[in-house]
């Protein structure tokens, strides 16, 4: 993602730039409806009296309420959507404010509301009457009277809006779409040519350290690593002759003067080399979802931990959290996330950092295991989960990280619970994770998930 793309996503969700486009939009089409008025006003008056009839005195009125009702409105509106940003900051995770943020209905009904308001004042400086010479624009004020019927029925359509974006299962799927758009985007990421196999081991250069000269660039600023554009970054490394080792990874937090990435070069890069490197690096003082697809999974992870935790207490909420955690890792666990090393034309260009199938399965379950103690639901849901991401990768690798998942798991139940029942049904469980684990990769049948290859989110059923 280069910084024009990074600064016209940011820009489109900012909260102000829609409704700055719809008064704008308002302002043309009060001057467009205004101006035929002044040429044919008074025909139209004569072939429809009871529809432009209004006097100047009337037309000021209406438009006067209008925009007086529209600011109202406005107001009231402000205060619901700030609301709803407290209550789902404190109640699930401050994370997802920016989502709410971003949200299109919001951002056009406030838009309208003042759009309409504006719309208003703009005809309301044109009616005149006695000694300035009467003129009523009969067409724009006709039209206002629409627009506010339009703003009615977008009051009552936020209404239901706000009530329906508050629930706790529209939030995680909202979260979990972006993520699986993420994942499906990411993964394969076509940095430079082919892609290997996350199972090989290629964390390390593919030389020591010491028989290349790593030149170490710093950060400029301090901050989140947003995105990087790839194809800089391999058309640098192509121009300079060299390879470039990216010391962090997408959502990773880098600190101002410290090694954002190294060269491998023979002299120190010159300062255009260092600025080109820096420029393909976008840092941000937060994460976004667009290219660290980790980011959704943390949103709903934070989810789960509030709803686990003593004051809340929401168990249906963590397990419908670890419900959608699995079907984000179904997609992966289906996929090849490409080797950190990137060719282009069979020359190594570029060294990444970048998320691996079993830094997602951590990031997404260790923290949800760690508060689930003592609680059955969970655990048995979490076990559900790993079933299914067994049936759906051949990657030794990846099953044996959900075997480690599995025994932790275990050893968490034996600690945990006391009752003899409730370590039964977990036995139960850990017994078919286990066969699903041995056995070779098939969809999950029976008593689990059933998740099948590019299903929708809709799709997606709950095991009992």
């Amino acid at each position: 993602m280069n910084r024009f793309s990074q600064f016209w996503s940011n820009l489109r969700s900012s909260f102000w730039f829609m409704p700055s486009m719809i008064v704008v939009a308002s302002i043309a089409l009060a001057a467009v409806l205004i101006e035929p008025d002044s040429v044919v006003s008074d025909r139209w008056l004569a072939q429809w009296p009871r529809l432009f009839g209004a006097g100047a005195e009337g037309a000021r009125g209406m438009m006067s309420t209008i925009a007086g009702s529209m600011m109202t409105v406005v107001g009231v509106t402000f205060s619901m959507v700030l609301m709803v940003l407290a209550t789902s900051s404190s109640q699930y995770t401050s994370r997802i404010v920016r989502n709410f943020i971003r949200s299109r209905v919001t951002q056009v009904v406030l838009g309208i509301f003042a759009g309409n308001f504006t719309y208003c004042l703009i005809v309301l400086r044109t009616i005149r009457s006695g000694d300035e010479g009467a003129f009523v624009p009969n067409l724009a004020v006709s039209f206002g009277f629409v627009l506010a019927l339009c703003g009615v029925g977008a009051l009552i359509f936020f209404i239901h809006h706000i009530a329906s974006s508050i629930q706790a299962s529209n939030i995680i799927a909202s979260v979990a779409e972006e993520t699986i758009a993420a994942v499906d985007r990411l993964f394969p990421v076509n940095l430079g040519q082919g892609a290997g196999d996350d199972d090989a081991d290629d964390e390390q250069p593919p030389r020591p350290p010491s028989e290349r000269k790593w030149r170490a660039v710093m950060a400029s600023e301090s901050g989140y690593i947003q995105g990087v554009n790839s194809e800089a970054l391999v058309r640098l490394a192509r121009d300079r002759n060299t390879i470039v080792w990216m010391d962090h990874g997408i959502g990773e937090f880098v600190v101002q003067n410290t090694t954002l990435a190294s060269l491998a070069l023979e002299e120190p890069p010159d300062q255009a080399t260092i600025d080109a490197l820096q420029a393909t690096f976008h840092i941000s003082s937060h994460r976004t979802v667009v290219q660290d697809a980790a980011f959704g999974i943390r949103q709903i992870v934070d989810i789960a931990l509030k709803a686990l935790s003593p004051g809340i207490n929401d168990t249906t909420t963590a397990v419908m959290c670890v419900d959608y955690l699995t079907a984000i890792l179904a997609r992966i666990a289906q996929r090849e996330i490409p080797s950190s090393r990137r060719y282009e034309e069979g020359e190594l260009r570029v060294i990444a950092k970048g998320p691996r199938f079993e830094s997602l399965l951590a990031e997404s379950f260790d923290q949800i295991r760690s508060n689930a103690k003592g609680d059955v639901a969970i655990m048995s849901r979490m076990l559900g989960a790993f079933q299914t991401l067994a049936s759906l990768t051949a990657s030794p690798r990846r099953r044996r990280v959900l075997g480690e998942q599995v025994q932790w798991i275990a050893e968490l139940a034996e600690r945990s619970l006391e009752s003899a029942h409730d370590r039964a049904r977990i036995d139960t469980r850990l017994a078919r994770v286990r066969e699903a684990l041995e056995a070779g990769p098939a969809l999950c049948t029976g008593e689990g998930q059933d998740y099948k290859h590019g299903e929708n989110m809709s799709e997606i059923r709950n095991w009992k």
